[in-house]
């Protein structure tokens, strides 16, 4: 690989990170949720399987509080709908991969059956 292909893939790759911490971070934000993430979490998290596993594991580990009141199934797909609205695909470390078997949505449509962006929802409580 030359020079300025590894360069070029590097830069994709930091541009594919940045998209995801992005739409992480507004997702959380558009729940009122609390949390933020930066590069060294998404990489502290990366030797886990799945974002729904890592976003799991991170709840669990440091906003546990919130799982008196929902099910980190319930906060993983808010979060995840809100995320991949934004930046469809899965970040993992040195390459960039699309979830199996997703599709667009169609425009407008509800994401796992939700309509996030519906006025008046409220956000989560104690995030």
């Amino acid at each position: 690989m030359s020079h300025s292909s590894a360069s070029q893939k590097a830069a994709e790759h930091d541009h594919h990170l940045h998209n995801q911490l992005s739409a992480f971070n507004s997702a959380f934000a558009e729940l009122g949720l609390r949390f933020r993430w930066d590069a060294p979490t998404l990489y502290a998290l990366a030797s886990i399987q799945g974002e729904a596993a890592r976003l799991a594991a991170y709840i669990e580990t440091h906003h546990a509080h919130l799982l008196k009141a929902y099910s980190v199934d319930f906060l993983c797909e808010a979060i995840l709908g809100r995320k991949n609205a934004q930046a469809p695909g899965e970040w993992s470390p040195g390459r960039i991969t699309q979830h199996a078997g997703s599709k667009a949505a169609p425009a407008g449509a509800p994401l796992g059956g939700w309509d996030w962006s519906e006025p008046g929802l409220p956000a989560l409580a104690g995030a």
